[in-house]
């Protein structure tokens, strides 16, 4: 099971609606994931397969995380757009 974080600035609002579009996109295409929601702070310390967040925040990340950018919290077509080959990478 690959376990992913959605990561914004403050991992109250932006975050949270990112989780809830990965975990749609996981479960429309059967790929087990659990999915959480963070601040910076937080998931800068936290193991994981995959952090998916917006290019301000991605390029803070140590080189040895695996981050996925996105252009949008709440679009679900772009987040799809964005992350689905590597979310489908990862879990293979």
């Amino acid at each position: 099971m690959l376990k992913i974080i959605t990561v914004c600035g403050n991992g109250i609002g932006s975050s949270l609606m990112l989780k809830m579009k990965i975990e749609e996109i996981c479960k429309e295409n059967e790929i087990q994931a659990s999915v959480e929601s963070s601040d910076f702070n937080a998931a800068t310390s936290q193991q994981c397969d995959l952090i998916v967040t917006v290019k301000e925040l991605a390029s803070q990340f140590a080189p040895n995380q695996k981050v996925a950018v996105i252009r949008s919290y709440i679009n679900k077509k772009k987040i799809e757009e964005d992350v689905l080959d590597t979310i489908k990478e990862l879990a293979n």
